[in-house]
């Protein structure tokens, strides 16, 4: 005989059920949640390079593409920066300072020991920029698309600092057919490539490119 429902024992089994469906559904969330924070590899350091400039611009504000009572923007595709600084856990680092420098559209660093050889100067590149992230971690960088050079393929250098916590490293871009020649790039293995590089998304500003790439520091 098939229990109806005001069967206890058709009620005792439809709760049974609906409780393991619960249990499975938060098995699969931790799950998930579980993946997620294993995705949250930190940011692995980079080399520094040789020019890291020893004297700050004045203008060192998160638009490198404009110096401060210049009328002239710098040369090159406008390059959009957006981000978030966190910790392994995936929680924001707010307020997390972030020190940015770069090449210019021609190849040459704003650095004493970067010569003529390499290109002219952009007198309306900034080439740096000085920026604490948001309340929730993020950051937007407004530059130029840095070109290759010599061995290295196009990048960007970055130091951020959180609490004790402190990172140098470089960003690198997907798709760039030097990434597999260059070798501070190669030097990372997979995963570490990975974190390294920034992916590619829609640009709100017209005949810009954008990226998107989170830092995460221990």
């Amino acid at each position: 005989m098939h229990p109806t429902p005001a069967d206890p024992s058709h009620r005792l089994s439809h709760s049974r059920r609906r409780a393991l469906r619960i249990a499975a559904g938060a098995g699969v969330l931790a799950l998930a949640r579980g993946a997620w924070a294993a995705d949250l590899r930190p940011t692995p350091s980079n080399a520094e390079g040789p020019f890291y400039p020893p004297r700050k611009p004045a203008d060192s504000d998160a638009d490198l593409t404009q110096v401060e009572g210049h009328a002239g923007r710098a040369k090159g595709t406008v390059l959009l920066v957006t981000g978030r600084v966190l910790d392994a856990k995936g929680m924001p680092r707010s307020k997390a300072v972030l020190e940015v420098w770069q090449a210019n559209a021609f190849g040459r660093y704003v650095h004493p020991a970067d010569s003529d050889a390499s290109g002219p100067l952009d007198p309306d590149f900034q080439g740096y920029a000085r920026l604490a992230a948001d309340a929730d971690g993020s950051f937007r960088i407004k530059t130029i698309k840095p070109p290759p050079y010599g061995a290295r393929t196009p990048h960007i250098h970055f130091i951020v600092a959180s609490g004790n916590a402190r990172l140098t490293t470089q960003m690198f871009f997907e798709g760039e057919p030097m990434n597999e020649r260059d070798g501070l790039y190669r030097y990372l293995g997979r995963d570490d490539r990975r974190a390294s590089t920034a992916r590619f998304v829609s640009a709100a500003e017209p005949g810009a490119v954008a990226v998107a790439w989170d830092i995460v520091i221990a």
